[in-house]
């Protein structure tokens, strides 16, 4: 007996791939979209490789004699180096979530999202491929910090897989802090009026927390907002991964918070991008 095949126009049809594989696989092309835009445009990576090595350098010289004494050593620079370091690595990871909404803000103002409506891909994910091409800056911000820092004088004083989970736990509250910016860069008219709406309210966060001076030297309600600051729950956490202390409080308020900033911001970047695009 012959076998009888089937080579009509059903025999050519591919099974289709499950909305998660879409999700995931059209994220990354635009993450790669991103990452293209941005290394054609060099002057984007200045706020993660210019400004750590000036912070640093401003607060290793400028301050690190002063504020050596209220770690109990007046003067002794490189105590407040190992201070500092993990301190500058969450205030730039910070600042550096500034840019995403920036740009995402002028993209759509010049019209490159109504290209992405047109195309057959989910809503979320022109959102999702920008904060994943910014893993990238993130890491270098990091890479940055603490190999400047190194050349300064900081040391780590656990291990390597200690320092592997500080920058790992780091960039995870940057690319969840990043919804934040990308929400307020769809609320808002301009790219000009993003960044200064971050920055009021980057700069509390910063300077209100525990990332250059300790808390114990604060006035009382300092300390209790600084207490609750997410940003000093990621520097204690990366402090105690790379020079020692306590870690388990600090990581557990910080997956705390991600989820947290996950939660709210996530749904509300998703819902003013549908808007405004």
């Amino acid at each position: 007996m012959t076998a009888v095949t089937f080579d009509g126009p059903q025999a050519s049809i591919r099974p289709r791939r499950p909305a998660q594989v879409r999700l995931v696989r059209n994220s990354l092309v635009l993450a790669k979209r991103n990452l293209i835009k941005l290394f054609r445009t060099p002057e984007q990576f200045i706020d993660v490789t210019l400004q750590p090595i000036i912070f640093l350098l401003l607060f290793y010289y400028v301050f690190g004699g002063a504020l050596g004494g209220a770690l109990g050593s007046h003067g002794d620079r490189h105590l407040y180096l190992q201070f500092l370091v993990p301190g500058l690595l969450g205030q730039t990871l910070a600042m550096s979530s500034i840019s995403i909404g920036q740009n995402m803000n002028a993209d759509i103002e010049k019209g490159v999202f109504d290209r992405f409506r047109s195309l057959p891909i989910g809503r979320a994910v022109p959102l999702i491929g920008a904060v994943l091409a910014d893993f990238f800056r993130y890491f270098s911000v990091c890479a940055i910090t603490i190999g400047f820092g190194y050349i300064l004088g900081f040391r780590i004083e656990t291990n390597v897989l200690a320092l592997l989970a500080a920058i790992g736990l780091a960039i995870c509250f940057a690319l969840s802090f990043a919804w934040v910016s990308l929400w307020i860069g769809m609320k808002m008219r301009t790219a000009g009026a993003v960044q200064g709406v971050m920055m009021l309210m980057v700069m509390p966060l910063t300077f209100g927390s525990n990332a250059f001076i300790n808390t114990a030297t604060m006035p009382g309600w300092l300390q209790a907002f600084v207490n609750v600051n997410p940003l000093s729950h990621v520097v204690g956490a990366a402090r105690g991964l790379l020079v020692g202390g306590p870690v388990a409080g600090n990581v557990g308020w910080t997956f705390a918070w991600i989820a947290g900033l996950l939660v709210v911001f996530f749904p509300l970047a998703l819902r003013a991008y549908i808007r405004r695009a």
